[in-house]
């Protein structure tokens, strides 16, 4: 759990600006250890953080109290332990706990809770990580100020992260080692990729199921026409007239479903996006509701493919019309 120190004020580290794609960079350190509650011991890994780091992006996950008070002079006492340790151990924010950490001699601290966080990832976080001041572990190893456990690095586009990772690798030295969060944690990324793949998959049976029943309804409507259609033949109309007639009908059920249907779709989305009223078990799904991302370009296409796609389709059922006789199909009853 605990890493090599390495000398963190590089050049990545000083002046991020000289990298388009990085937006934050961050020093961070862990110590193993144990936290000793009223009745239990936990095993925890304690995560060292620094002034840089990034309070914003982390304020979502803060779910009671406040981040840490960093101290200039000497290391901060205040520490953010996840909800699932907060229960393991019965405490709460503003209480005490006591934390031993692993090496030799052993040593503990006293550390005061300023704040609870939840991931909902508790594989890899919540269930062992307790948030403190990096200076407390540079004091525990005997390490200067300068030195930390590694860097943590956000980007600004995620589709470019292989770009960055090449940047970063060709410009750092050659003792260092980058590692991307897709690689450390495979896991969440497979579990993300298998509900993309869903996706493209549910769309897919929906989009045959559209198609199915567009042809059902234009296969009724003709059978429900086959007089008129006879008689249009009868008065000298062509197979392609007639088509055409039901296509267009077609047309017009296919735009009234789609304008009903994103109403009702969006409609629902804005809803969750702003009340959350669908719930989801966070063990399970790492999110505690049903999170909705505002694509308009995915929106507008999925729109235009099914209008094309049942279009399209609209000219199988409509093939009928050119076997129809004119003379069976007025005496058709």
């Amino acid at each position: 759990m605990e890493e090599q120190p390495f000398y963190f004020h590089i050049d990545l580290y000083k002046h991020p600006e000289k990298f388009e794609q990085i937006k934050h960079v961050q020093e961070f350190s862990h110590k193993a250890g144990l936290v000793k509650g009223d009745d239990d011991v936990l095993g925890i890994v304690f995560k060292g953080v620094g002034k840089s780091f990034d309070q914003e992006a982390f304020k979502g996950n803060l779910v009671n109290g406040t981040f840490i008070q960093f101290s200039d002079s000497t290391y901060s006492h205040d520490v953010l332990i996840s909800q699932t340790i907060a229960d393991k151990i019965n405490a709460k924010t503003g209480d005490e706990i006591t934390v031993h950490f692993f090496q030799d001699p052993p040593r503990f601290r006293k550390l005061k809770i300023s704040g609870i966080y939840e991931t909902n990832l508790a594989e890899y976080f919540d269930s062992k990580i307790i948030i403190g001041d990096l200076k407390l572990i540079q004091r525990l190893n005997d390490w200067p100020d300068s030195v930390a456990g590694g860097l943590e690095i956000y980007v600004k586009d995620i589709e470019k992260v292989d770009q960055v990772y090449t940047q970063i690798g060709e410009s750092m030295d050659y003792d260092l080692f980058i590692e991307k969060a897709s690689e450390k944690y495979v896991q969440v990324f497979e579990w993300l990729g298998l509900v993309s793949r869903q996706v493209v998959i549910l769309l897919f049976i929906i989009l045959t199921v559209v198609c199915v029943n567009m042809i059902s309804v234009i296969l009724i409507l003709v059978m429900e026409r086959t007089q008129m259609i006879g008689l249009l033949k009868a008065m000298g109309a062509n197979n392609r007239v007639i088509r055409n007639i039901f296509v267009y009908q077609g047309i017009h059920l296919i735009t009234r479903g789609l304008i009903f249907g994103n109403m009702i779709g969006l409609g629902l989305c804005f809803l969750q996006d702003k009340f959350k009223f669908i719930h989801l078990n966070p063990h399970d799904y790492y999110m505690s509701y049903v999170p909705i991302g505002w694509n308009w370009p995915v929106v507008i296409g999925l729109n235009v493919l099914i209008f094309v796609v049942v279009t399209i389709v609209l000219l199988v059922p409509t093939a009928i019309v050119s076997r129809i006789n004119p003379i069976k199909a007025i005496r058709f009853d």
